[in-house]
């Protein structure tokens, strides 16, 4: 297990004295990890029973079960994300993409840990960070920019000045009104036969990854922020903004300047109209448009 940082649960909860080492979601739990979890999703509490020693955040007016008060430190909080994200400000915890040992082939610098495939074009001016894997007959344009865990499939285009693994914006603000951020720990699954448009921003997952699933094309100038999942042959149009942990089912449209808000799903094969901006769930093949889109 990949070790982020290594704190002691014990200046947290008294009586519990084992190391935490990394975050991990509801989602996805992992031993001797730092969590959370909100009143919303009281319904996933069950993930608790999944993994042992972790250090939990907790809302302090909710009860937590027995079984899992001895599993773990809990920590009730009034706010709990807050407290999740002043667990690593108060720790000096970040996680930048560090810098690296590389080398400059055909104009291009890539680290010397990076795993490239075989027949990839690597034009001049790209950076491939260090945790990154390419598959083969892949084309990185040039001044584009793969940091962190970046792991690309087979035959994926990704065109110039597109920045892949850079961080959202996972940011509250503390009881005095200053940013309290959440570091960026996850990374970008980009499965085969993607094809990613210039000038395009996609965000490492907060904690889980980013998914780009297999044959979706993303236009140029787009954003697609932390966690989100597109679902296979999914076409994202140019200008659109996909707000952190929103996602897609399988051969969604979504036409050009579209706004998608955080956490919402877009149906199979749904499309959402030139310019919208969605707010609520969008079935499966249906049409909305419009502002708010319906």
């Amino acid at each position: 297990m990949k070790e982020y940082f290594k704190v002691n649960a014990g200046r947290y909860a008294e009586g519990k004295d084992f190391d935490v080492v990394r975050p991990a979601s509801l989602n996805n739990p992992k031993d001797h990890a730092v969590m959370f979890i909100m009143d919303g999703y009281m319904d996933h509490a069950a993930a608790f029973m999944k993994c042992r020693n972790c250090l939990a955040f907790w809302p302090e007016k909710t009860d937590v079960p027995a079984e899992i008060e001895e599993r773990h430190a809990v920590v009730k909080c009034e706010n709990v994300r807050n407290s999740y994200c002043a667990f690593f400000r108060d720790n000096g915890i970040t996680y930048y993409p560090p810098i690296e040992e590389g080398e400059v082939i055909n104009g291009a610098y890539i680290a010397k840990t990076a795993k490239v495939g075989q027949n990839c074009r690597i034009l001049p001016g790209a950076c491939i960070g260090g945790e990154v894997e390419i598959g083969n007959d892949c084309y990185i344009g040039s001044g584009a920019r793969l940091a962190g865990e970046v792991h690309i499939g087979n035959n994926v285009v990704i065109r110039e000045n597109t920045v892949i693994g850079a961080d959202g914006l996972s940011t509250d603000r503390d009881e005095n009104g200053r940013a309290l951020t959440m570091p960026q720990f996850g990374g970008v699954i980009i499965e085969d036969d993607v094809q990613i448009g210039a000038l395009t921003v996609i965000a490492r997952g907060a904690i889980d990854n980013t998914i780009i699933r297999r044959g979706s094309k993303i236009d140029n100038s787009a954003f697609i922020s932390h966690n989100v999942i597109l679902g296979e042959d999914t076409f994202v149009v140019g200008g659109t903004i996909m707000f952190g942990s929103s996602s897609t089912g399988d051969q969604a449209f979504i036409s050009g300047n579209s706004t998608i808000r955080d956490g919402r799903h877009i149906g199979e094969k749904a499309i959402v109209g030139m310019g919208s901006v969605v707010v609520r769930n969008v079935d499966d093949k249906m049409v909305v448009k419009g502002n708010p889109a319906k």
